[in-house]
């Protein structure tokens, strides 16, 4: 999947927002939450690693990857192949489970706001955030391995 996402980074690391898949227009919402930092942190203050939630807004469904985000706002972020040093949990997200598909996503910022206009895109398309302080980035993204029907039948099969 292909389109552009708006995506509010909050003054405690953790971001919301949307990515409208094109050319369908489909809405899907983004939540991401920054790790606590174990043992890699030999790459910088401007990176970490986001818990990442995204959810189908028509099926009410969630799946959830974990990405590494490189600059200050939220600039970009990506996909990884491993974690070395983190806990089974955030391990267990990157690695490929039982011949499943990982999630892969890929987000450049080409658009960033802040202060005033920051504010302003958040009470058109993010209200509920509205005077947090958070800056807006808007940019392409890119989404694979996300699939919503194979949550359903993985469900009906325990």
């Amino acid at each position: 999947m292909e389109g552009v996402a708006s995506i509010a980074l909050l003054p405690c690391g953790s971001l919301s927002g949307h990515f409208i898949q094109l050319p369908h227009s489909i809405c899907y919402g983004l939540c991401g939450t920054e790790l606590e930092c174990e043992r890699e942190c030999s790459r910088g203050e401007d990176y970490r690693l986001i818990k990442l939630s995204i959810t189908d807004f028509n099926m009410k469904k969630e799946q959830t990857t974990v990405v590494e985000c490189k600059g200050h706002d939220a600039a970009r972020f990506h996909s990884i192949d491993h974690a070395h040093g983190w806990d089974k949990d955030v391990t267990g997200m990157i690695e490929q489970k039982d011949g499943k598909k990982r999630i892969s996503v890929s987000f450049e910022c080409e658009t960033l706001k802040a202060d005033k206009a920051a504010e302003d895109h958040i009470r058109k398309f993010l209200p509920k955030l509205a005077g947090l302080d958070a800056v807006v980035n808007i940019g392409k993204m890119k989404i694979s391995g996300l699939d919503f029907g194979a949550e359903e039948e993985d469900e009906e099969t325990e």
